[in-house]
């Protein structure tokens, strides 16, 4: 049985997610607080195996080194913005936007994502491309939910006016990678509160101008 669990980080309440079963956890996006992030993991009693980035944002990796030195474990990153994790301009950090940020630098991560099936600790996954919001944007679909980043929210989609945002393309990928889902799919967003497949086609407003 897989669960997953949503913990609000940082300033602008990223969306970090535990996914796990019997076996394993995962860890997509840990923005920030991270001792708040252990706490949640040593109340599921699993062991965390990977950390899993939908994109490189400052506001998704603020916690990354200190989770991945900590559990000593591998981080995994689209190849397009592997670059991105150890440059505070391209990840965000370093423009100035919140007193708050610093520059964030992270090591280069250990694996970066092929377009494929995945199982990593007895967790199985698919990643598929989502960029639109930033050119490496991935989701990351389980067995009945999606993990979708900055790409589909609830009522909304990612920011395009960002470094190698793109409206169309963004339209395009929410269109061809997560609306071919089961109805039925829950989507973990980013930012906000889940959604559907079913109810994102039928109301989101970049959907039905």
């Amino acid at each position: 049985l897989m669960h997953i669990e949503r913990l609000k980080t940082g300033p602008i309440e990223e969306n970090c997610y535990l996914v796990y079963n019997d076996e394993a956890l995962l860890i997509i996006d840990p923005g920030e607080d991270a001792d708040l992030i252990r706490q949640q993991i040593t109340k599921t009693t699993q062991q965390p195996v990977a950390i899993l980035l939908t994109h490189t944002h400052y506001d998704h990796i603020g916690a990354v080194e200190e989770l991945r030195h900590f559990y000593d474990i591998p981080v995994y990153v689209s190849p397009l913005e592997q670059s991105w994790l150890g440059d505070p301009i391209l990840n965000l950090s370093g423009l100035g936007r919140h007193d708050d940020i610093n520059n964030i630098i992270v090591a280069p991560a250990e694996y970066e994502f092929e377009i494929k099936e995945y199982t990593l600790g007895d967790i199985h996954f698919r990643v598929v491309p989502t960029p639109g919001h930033s050119i490496g944007s991935v989701s990351f679909i389980f067995d009945d939910f999606v993990v979708s980043g900055d790409a589909l929210f609830r009522g909304s989609i990612g920011r395009t006016d960002l470094y190698t945002g793109n409206l169309e393309q963004l339209l395009d990928s929410i269109k061809t990678q997560l609306f071919i889902l089961p109805n039925e799919f829950a989507v973990y967003p980013g930012h906000g509160d889940a959604t559907t497949i079913e109810h994102e086609k039928q109301t989101n407003p970049f959907f039905n101008a």
